[in-house]
């Protein structure tokens, strides 16, 4: 018999004042049992920074060949795919020619740097990379709790990130 999910329930407050998008989500979000409470959060980060009306988590937890999460036009088209972690260069490539944005969160520290430089992927245009400093992503995985309140402030490229008990400061890098 396979282990079920986990189910988190969120509520997320979302001020972005570099792209103006100032929002709030009720979420439900399934931790896959593979899934660490670190990956979790750095899935539900990149949500919180890129959220619109149309972006949805996706399969790519248990379907290696899919987006962590996408923003799906009316018709289905892929307007922007995003992958979290270390994905294989050839998911890479397939979601740049089938996404009109691709956008990579990476982190996991030393472990992402030596991902990155093996990676041959400046030549695309479509591509953005981020890395997370795994201290950032430890940090971020202590918030993770079955009912979440999370406020999440942006600014100039920094991110407060703050619930009832504690708050972070987070600076992604960008790599491409």
């Amino acid at each position: 018999m396979a282990i079920k999910p986990t189910v988190f329930k969120m509520s997320m407050q979302i001020a972005d004042m570099d792209r103006h998008y100032y929002n709030d989500h009720l979420l439900t979000i399934a931790q896959h049992p593979s899934e660490t409470d670190e990956r979790m959060m750095v899935r539900i980060l990149a949500f919180a920074l890129n959220a619109n009306e149309n972006l949805s988590f996706a399969e790519g937890i248990t379907d290696q060949n899919q987006a962590d999460l996408w923003d799906r036009d009316h018709n289905e088209q892929v307007k922007l795919w995003i992958s979290v972690g270390l994905p294989d260069e050839r998911l890479i490539r397939k979601a740049v020619s089938r996404s009109e944005e691709v956008i990579v969160y990476a982190y996991g520290g030393r472990q992402a740097d030596m991902w990155w430089s093996k990676q041959k992927l400046m030549a695309y245009k479509n591509l953005k990379v981020i890395n997370l400093s795994s201290e950032d992503t430890q940090s971020l995985a202590t918030m993770a709790s079955r009912g979440m309140k999370i406020n999440f402030t942006m600014q100039e490229g920094e991110i407060m990130i703050s619930d009832d008990a504690s708050s972070i400061n987070i600076t992604p890098q960008v790599l491409k």
